[in-house]
């Protein structure tokens, strides 16, 4: 499978956060377990790909389009706009997500995606995050699924045990920058241990996207062409760009680095210019590669016009744009406040518009809709029409005999 990529990196200043308390000492952190259902491309009754997690393992997290607004910055502590201050105090997300995946018209299904909605119970007690706390990630494979599982299997380890995920949130602005270098680390790792894992063919790579969540921020971290679209008032925000070749600032980096674009193609093979393992595209370790595995990231602050996150693989990107998956997220939701049913009819509308790869979408809500939208009531017709002079005097007779009985 060739991959396609576009890769978008924002960091924004982020206000304080009203949460005292974060991480204890570490925790082993286990192997998420190979739990995976693929669904048939066709039928209507797809079975979820949902990530099963072992216990001590919990998670949290959260791109755009050139006609979509790009999310704007978040103004700091000195900002003077206090009515955007007063409703980021004010707000406190409600977690709650659903996903949905299918095999499309492909062969093979070579996506992946982990999603956890309370972070700090799994990950136990010694891990203590700001309510609430969540991981999402979203995997891409190409080139046969191996990388794309190995890192829905292990990248939990790499984030939370294998670097220094930081334990204290009492310097917000430190914090944030840490839990940045956390995850671009995690990152860099696991694309070295793919390149050990005698498991994993060389030729085998994934893009991935991952969010996470604590208290109010939201941050997104993306190498590849997975898109995470905010909805705020209804209107899509992408929270990620993706990594193509044929991007300017990409294609600059990449003829850099001695590589080349052909035919919208990175070196005429590969479609994304970052992505996790390929190391038969890559230079030998600590070498500087036109295809990279680092991320780039985007952060913003949550308030009460933030309804939902759409997290998704290139699948649905290639034939929707993120208004369009916004409106009808919205929609179903206002209808039946169920997201494990909105990702399936997204899923289902790409199936439907001739998608031609493996399809995998999360949606994360951050409020409680309580407001569906009412069945409208059935009026009943009433019917008019008229009646010669004639049948309105038997019609008078038949009343005024009916009236005497």
């Amino acid at each position: 499978m060739v991959v396609e990529t576009e890769i978008v990196c924002l960091q924004l200043s982020v206000p304080p956060l009203d949460v005292n308390n974060y991480f204890g000492a570490g925790s082993k952190i286990e192997e998420i377990q190979d739990v995976v259902t693929i669904s048939s491309p066709v039928s209507p009754k797809s079975s979820f790909n949902q990530v099963r997690v072992s216990e001590s393992v919990s998670t949290d997290l959260s791109r755009s389009q050139v006609d979509i607004k790009v999310a704007e910055k978040i103004p700091d502590e000195k900002s003077p706009d206090a009515s955007l201050e007063s409703a980021v105090l004010q707000f406190v997300p409600s977690i709650r997500s659903g996903s949905f995946a299918d095999i499309g018209p492909r062969r093979y299904m070579e996506d992946e995606h982990i999603r956890i909605d309370d972070l700090s119970t799994h990950l136990g007690s010694l891990f203590k995050f700001p309510k609430p706390s969540a991981f999402y990630g979203v995997f891409d494979g190409h080139g046969g699924p191996e990388a794309a599982a190995y890192i829905r299997k292990n990248f939990m380890r790499f984030l939370f045990e294998e670097v220094n995920f930081p334990q204290s949130c009492e310097d917000h602005g430190v914090f944030s920058e840490g839990v940045e270098n956390s995850l671009r680390e995690a990152y860099l790792q696991s694309d070295l241990a793919l390149a050990d894992d005698c498991t994993v063919s060389t030729s085998s790579g994934t893009t991935a996207l991952t969010v996470l969540i604590f208290g109010r921020l939201l941050m997104v971290a993306n190498a590849g062409d997975c898109r995470a679209v905010l909805c705020r008032k209804g209107e899509a925000i992408e929270l990620s760009q993706d990594h193509r070749p044929i991007y300017p600032s990409e294609k600059r980096r990449v003829e850099e680095l001695g590589g080349y674009v052909d035919d919208g193609y990175l070196n005429g093979v590969l479609s994304v210019s970052r992505a996790l393992g390929d190391w038969d595209m890559k230079l030998p370790k600590g070498s500087p590669s036109p295809l990279i595995a680092e991320p780039e990231f985007q952060q913003v602050v949550l308030t009460e016009d933030d309804e939902f996150l759409i997290i998704g693989c290139d699948g649905i990107w290639d034939v929707m744009s993120s208004q369009h998956a916004v409106n009808l997220v919205h929609r179903g939701l206002r209808r039946h406040d169920d997201p494990d049913q909105c990702a399936r009819d997204l899923v289902m509308e790409a199936l439907r518009r001739d998608t031609f790869d493996n399809l995998t979408l999360i949606v994360v809500c951050f409020t409680s809709l309580d407001h569906r939208e009412p069945s409208p009531h059935r009026q009943r017709r009433m019917r008019c029409c008229s009646l010669s002079a004639e049948a309105l005097c038997n019609l008078r007779s038949f009343l005024d005999g009916s009236a005497s009985w």
